[in-house]
């Protein structure tokens, strides 16, 4: 399987650089980053309740998730353009693909681009709240990545997620506002809403002024057992397994010159919970697990020179958790610091510490201290200390 992995990665590879060759007049694109750390953990599970270990580990994505990826634009005249993107992550620890060997497992979609009427696309994308609310927050796409998200990812704002089967429409930008819709198909016959997907964003920015805001619901069958796996959400991207997910949230930036001021506020409920990304410890067996999340986030980032930059964010995350026998509100305190120094517009190194502490989650495993793409903690505490380097091409 490996194998015939490699085998149609480069077959699509010497294709698109063939064609990128033969026609000129087209755009084809290869673009990536890599971003590798060494991460320091105070308080690592060993598998064993209660014990853990300090632990150090090399790891990919600790601002930004590893990829590569081909894009084009090609112009048909009269404002329109057909345009498509294919882009996979890897591993830049070890080379591995990432999205369990998908081959373009973050997105493969194509569509047309209207300067007049918009962007429609059709294929695997992201939903607008990794998208369009995550620039104005610390986390995903923001100055913290990875490393800085909400607790098992609730948000979406990382993009761990990709929806399938979507089409997307993204409107034209009108004086700052923009507005877009998204639906993933179930692809099921009898099932239509069994994994189905759709999410709505709009923002504006204006001067110094940033605002978003952003909806996605996925439903799926309460029935564990009536897993539609062909549907708009695999559940390999999925942070937490269940019935229906409900997110939305929105948040605003206020920049001077290169530096900022962010805050963002996010809400999702997840109902009939199975697992959950990341987690320290499974949860009880049976229908009827229901998670809730707010999350309060301030950030902000202040450029000392052109090249060196400082950073800070503080997100509250009040939880609840009801499974019909046990009810919970764990509460999620997390603090960030980091300092990043620019070499060039495409290289970077950065410094992060990161600051987890959990309260009232009843001793259960599952509500220890955990952050992204990291050993959960042995307890309701963890602390990390991150250094890593970053090019983009």
């Amino acid at each position: 399987m490996k194998a015939e992995m490699v085998k149609r990665f480069f077959s699509a590879a010497v294709l698109f650089l063939w064609t990128g060759a033969s026609y000129a007049q087209s755009s084809v694109t290869l673009y990536g980053i890599i971003d590798t750390a060494v991460i320091y953990g105070n308080n690592e599970s060993t598998g064993q309740p209660g014990v853990g270990h300090p632990g150090v580990e090399m790891n990919s994505g600790g601002i930004s998730g590893s990829r590569f990826g081909f894009r084009e634009t090609e112009d048909l005249g009269g404002g329109l353009a057909a345009i498509f993107d294919l882009e996979d992550g890897f591993s830049s620890a070890n080379g591995k693909l990432s999205n369990t060997g998908v081959l373009f497992g973050r997105q493969a979609y194509v569509g047309l681009r209207s300067t007049q009427y918009g962007t429609v696309t059709l294929g695997r994308r992201y939903a607008f709240m990794s998208e369009w609310v995550s620039p104005l927050s610390a986390e995903g796409i923001g100055w913290g990545g990875n490393l800085a998200d909400h607790p098992f990812d609730n948000d979406d704002m990382i993009r761990h997620q990709s929806v399938n089967n979507s089409i997307r429409f993204d409107g034209v930008n009108y004086n700052g506002f923009q507005a877009g819709g998204m639906y993933g198909f179930s692809n099921e016959a009898g099932q239509f809403s069994n994994n189905r997907v759709y999410s709505f964003g709009t923002r504006y920015a204006n001067g110094p002024v940033s605002l978003a805001a952003g909806f996605e619901q996925v439903d799926r069958s309460a029935n564990s057992a009536d897993v539609n796996a062909n549907g708009a959400e695999s559940s390999d991207d999925s942070v937490i397994n269940g019935g229906r997910e409900q997110i939305w949230g929105g948040g605003g930036k206020y920049s001077f010159g290169a530096s900022s001021v962010g805050f963002v506020w996010t809400h999702s409920a997840f109902n009939n919970v199975t697992s959950a990304y990341g987690e320290g410890g499974a949860f009880p067996s049976g229908n009827g697990n229901n998670l809730r999340f707010d999350n309060f986030e301030i950030n902000c980032r202040y450029f000392v020179t052109h090249a060196l930059s400082l950073a800070t964010a503080y997100t509250l995350t009040d939880g609840h958790f009801d499974s019909g026998t046990v009810h919970l509100n764990p509460k999620w305190h997390e603090a960030i610091a980091q300092a990043d120094y620019s070499f060039s517009r495409r290289t970077d190194v950065y410094l992060e510490s990161l600051y987890q502490v959990v309260t009232g989650g009843g001793g259960m495993a599952m509500f220890n201290a955990s952050m992204f793409n990291v050993p959960p903690s042995a307890n309701n505490r963890q602390l990390l200390f991150v250094m890593g380097m970053r090019h983009r091409f």
